[in-house]
């Protein structure tokens, strides 16, 4: 019926029916929907709240650590709009002007949360202004309708200009307009200093022809000034590319100075070994970036009443202001990127470990015959034989001065079986790691010639340098480093006995004088026996079996000078004594009432780990034989005993067992408790003693007895040496040249990563606690990590050569993080609460990446610390301010006012803020807050240098 009658209607009764009748909702505007839209959206998101927003996913901003914002898309007619809505999780209280978590935008216009709404274009700005008015129109009307108090701005104008137009309803008759505008170039002069701005401030709510500097404005004002350290000065371009030029030509070269200035780490315990940029110093290199200190000075708020008073404020002191925030620019290579240093040379050396096919000798890495020679001559480059020889000379002839070979080394550094950071393979492999790229070509070459060179020391009896030629071998170092140490001594022996053989031709002294220059030979040797107290369990002590050991070390405590001996025993036998130590205790000889004298005995001959591991495996296969063992110590058993007859000429064989294995000698249980209190108070027991021989050595054919037999009477001097230094030192050398590669690989990383964390050891860095447990870590770490190569495993190995690679990485953060500890302690020394608050805070950003390579770190993320100072602290920051030199005379624009020792500030920030009164206003009844008594009429944000100036403008009105 409805449509028969609408039938018999006219078409304009129709219209005219459908417009009185009829509301259809869907003929409203887009305009009306694209505010219904941002209406709902504004709800949703008041309704949610900011906790509820967090879980949907908001986006947290890295330029602020409490801002987030969420974003919504919203079309009208053919355009889409991005909506973004910024907030804070706890968004009570005032908000600080200088607070260096705040939004650009909320900065700017003092304000907390509050929309952004900007097309989704390649500019991302409102080019058109009727278009932005009309955009912000409608997020207001929305605002209004979801009663919202939040302040809305448009991006408008050039992207570059940072311009935004923006209101905010304030819930009452008040409104806040907002507006941002930027001069990026030719700044007016009088823009540039705090009167002008002052006046431009005056003129947005004073009269346009007022005189404003005849007239008081109570005007508020606070200000932040940033200073900023000038970059190293550099002598120019030309001189630059000059040392690129030389650079590149020694690339390869070791040790070679090409430095014509004094850098920051010339006295840095790795300057020897490389140069590493300063993390808090910019070194000129890096335009885009800047590295050193920025100093943000602040004034609180003042009443400022007229320009003047601003002309005198431009002339302050930045001592006069009540703030000093310094704010440390790090080097972005401390974190992210590779950098040349010991963490990365190990890499290249771990990388040679993992050789591409087994070979026999290291000559084969080098030798045209062999197949794979082809590849490695194609990949591997060795430095010249200039660079070659001078790196021998400085091993081998930089002076035969004995080094400290307790410098640096760490309380943890014989935990890694390596070698003393200066000894002489030490310095080998750290000489290796930077000797071309570390090949395993470019190490042969370097081996060959090392070992080429060690041989004609020993051909020439010339001392091996940086190794002693005295003591015992450290068995706690690795095997090659115990070889030299060994070879050393045989160098020196071999050269006394050479001289020896040359005194005796051209002498002819007679006998007597012979006979005394050897007897105070023998007396200043030492008893091996007396020596070996003083060794730790990783000593070059004699392998000895069972019961071997016993009363001779005793027998150090009774020692006297020969003269007292004769002296102290009037019989006739004493006068053929020959090499005796003096008497021990009030011991007897059995066959005669004579006192029992310890001998001077030969040092035990020196052996090397490898030959500890030949006798323990040789008594392990013919089991635990007595006989046997004594069999391996003849010569020193022997010695002994031709000692002993000497010393004493009635001696017979139970004295020497007495003597040198008292276990052996059973004592009446009387007799033994007597001899110990003899022992003690020195008191002459009865004569002759009573005992007997144990049953081992009473046995029938004991080899024992038959050496005792066959030792001849002759005291130490006159022995046989128990040490041959031709023989052994022939052997070493064939171990040298013939050592297999991946031994020789093993031994040098062990003794590379523990010479490079000794180097870096020795860096002075205060009382950085964090760098202390850091570098303690990192050897128990290596340790640990290097405890396989320690057992002469085969090389490659896939899990050990990820394990050392990872070590590399680890080592390398350890090295970036010494660096920054050492940088900021020589800067700090007079303050050093400065160095470990700001270590403190960057060990603990950097520490989450500490188990990663520098590829995997977030390059997003960056450091940002703020250190208010103290006022004892100024000076020491106002001191690494130095006056601009003559190169860096054209950056001192000086246009700005408040020098600090001749720098200009870089940024200058200003908040000028007007307030009124509002209590006497019919605007402050109808408030729904009540009575206001003061409000912020007019805020001016103005961020300037002295080519930039950027002004931010909001304006409370009554209408």
């Amino acid at each position: 019926m409805a449509s028969s009658s609408k039938a018999n209607l006219t078409e304009e009764e129709y219209e005219e029916e459908e417009v009185e009748h009829f509301d259809d909702f869907t003929l409203a505007s887009s305009w009306e929907r694209f505010i219904s839209e941002i209406e709902a959206t504004c709800r949703q998101w008041l309704a949610d709240g900011p906790k509820n927003l967090l879980e949907k996913g908001a986006v947290h901003l890295d330029s602020s650590k409490i801002i987030y914002k969420v974003k919504s898309e919203l079309k009208n007619a053919a355009k889409i709009y991005s909506m973004e809505y910024y907030f804070e999780i706890n968004n009570t209280g005032k908000i600080a002007d200088w607070n260096c978590t705040l939004h650009d935008l909320q900065l700017c216009f003092g304000v907390k949360e509050f929309l952004v709404i900007s097309p989704q274009s390649a500019s991302g700005v409102v080019l058109d202004a009727p278009e932005a008015s009309k955009l912000l129109s409608a997020v207001a009307i929305a605002l209004s309708n979801c009663s919202s108090l939040w302040p809305a701005f448009v991006p408008v104008h050039d992207p570059s200009r940072k311009a935004f137009i923006g209101i905010q309803n304030m819930g009452t008759v008040f409104t806040r307009r907002f507006e941002a505008d930027r001069i990026g170039s030719q700044v007016p002069i009088k823009f540039m200093h705090l009167e002008g701005l002052y006046e431009l401030f005056v003129s947005k709510f004073a009269y346009s022809t007022l005189d404003h500097s005849m007239h008081i404005f109570k005007v508020h004002l606070i200000m932040k000034l940033t200073y900023r350290t000038l970059p190293n000065d550099d002598e120019g371009d030309d001189d630059i590319q000059e040392a690129d030029a030389e650079n590149v030509e020694s690339e390869v070269s070791l040790g070679d100075d090409n430095r014509n200035k004094k850098l920051w780490d010339d006295d840095c315990p790795w300057s020897e070994w490389y140069s590493a940029e300063d993390p808090v110093m910019d070194t000129g290199l890096m335009d885009s970036m800047h590295v050193g200190f920025d100093l943000v000075t602040t004034w609180s708020e003042k009443v400022v009443e007229s320009s003047f008073e601003m002309a005198e404020l431009e002339n302050a002191s930045p001592h006069e202001a009540e703030k000093w925030i310094l704010v440390p620019n790090l080097s972005p290579n401390l974190s992210k990127g590779d950098r040349v240093g010991f963490g990365s040379q190990l890499q290249l050396l771990v990388n040679a470990l993992d050789m591409p096919f087994e070979a026999q000798f290291m000559e084969d890495f080098v030798s045209v015959e062999n197949p794979g020679s082809d590849n490695l001559k194609s990949s591997m480059v060795i430095p010249p034989p200039t660079v070659l020889e001078r790196v021998v000379n400085d091993l081998f002839h930089e002076g035969l001065q004995l080094p400290d070979f307790a410098k640096g080394e760490h309380k943890s550094s014989r935990a890694i079986k390596g070698a003393p950071v200066e000894s002489l393979f030490a310095q080998f492999c750290l000489r290796s790691l930077w000797f071309g790229n570390c090949s395993i070509r470019a190490i042969a070459v370097l081996w060959i010639e090392f070992v080429r060179e060690i041989r004609w020391c020993w051909e020439e009896s010339q001392p091996l340098p940086k190794m002693p030629a005295n003591g015992s071998i450290d068995l706690a170092t690795c095997l090659i480093n115990q070889k030299l140490q060994m070879l050393a001594i045989c160098i020196e022996k071999k050269h006394e006995l050479y001289e020896e053989f040359e005194d005796c031709i051209g002498s002819n002294d007679d006998a007597s004088s012979h006979m005394e220059e050897d007897i105070q030979a023998g007396e200043k040797s030492t008893s091996f026996h007396a020596q070996s107290q003083g060794f730790d369990g990783k000593s070059d002590s004699p392998l000895t079996p069972k019961g071997f050991n016993g009363s001779k070390t005793v027998v150090s405590k009774f020692s006297t000078n020969s003269q007292d001996v004769c002296s102290a025993d009037k019989s006739p036998s004493d006068s053929i004594r020959r090499g005796s130590a003096g008497p021990v205790g009030s011991m007897k000889l059995l066959k005669s009432c004579q006192s029992l004298h310890a001998p001077f005995t030969q040092n035990a001959p020196l052996m090397t780990e490898d030959m500890h591991e030949e006798r323990l495996h040789a008594v392990e296969a013919f089991g635990d034989s007595f006989s046997f063992s004594a069999q391996l110590e003849r010569e020193t058993l022997s010695s002994d005993m031709s000692a002993f007859k000497a010393a004493n000429p009635d001696a017979v064989f139970e004295d020497f067992i007495r003597w040198h294995s008292p276990r052996d000698w059973e004592n009446d249980e009387s007799e033994a408790n007597g001899l110990s209190k003899n022992l003690a108070e020195n008191v002459k027991d009865d004569w002759p003693p009573r005992g007997r021989l144990s049953q081992r050595m009473s046995d029938h054919g004991n080899l024992w007895r038959k050496i005792w037999n066959d030792a001849p009477i002759l005291p130490a001097y006159e022995q046989k040496p128990l040490l041959d230094p031709n023989r052994e030192g022939e052997k070493i050398l064939h171990y040298l040249e013939t050592v297999r590669p991946h031994q020789l690989l093993e031994q040098m990383i062990c003794t590379a990563f523990r010479a490079s964390a000794d180097t870096l050891n020795q860096t002075k860095f205060g009382s950085l606690k964090q760098m202390t447990t850091k570098m303690d870590q990192l050897y128990r770490t290596m340790a640990s990590t290097l405890r396989p190569l320690q057992v002469n495993l085969s090389s490659g190995n896939s899990e050990t050569i990820e394990d050392l690679r990872r070590l590399c990485i680890v080592f390398e953060h350890v090295e970036k993080l010494l660096s920054l500890a050492a940088s900021l302690h020589r800067k700090f020394i007079q303050a050093p609460r400065i160095s470990e608050a700001i270590f403190s805070d960057y060990y603990n950003f950097y520490l989450p990446t500490m188990g990663m390579g520098s590829t995997d770190v977030d390059v997003q993320k960056e450091f940002d610390m703020k250190l208010q100072l103290r006022l004892n602290e100024r000076h020491v920051v106002s001191n690494m301010f130095t006056p601009p030199t003559a190169n860096q005379s054209w950056r001192k624009v000086l246009s700005m006012g408040n020098l600090l020792n001749g720098h200009e500030p870089i940024l200058r920030e200003i908040i000028f803020s007007m307030r009124e009164n509002a209590g006497g206003s019919h605007y402050a009844a109808s408030s729904p807050r009540g009575y206001q008594p003061e409000i912020e009429t007019y805020r001016m944000y103005i961020r300037g240098t002295s080519n930039d100036l950027r002004v931010a403008l909001s304006v409370t009105s009554h209408d």
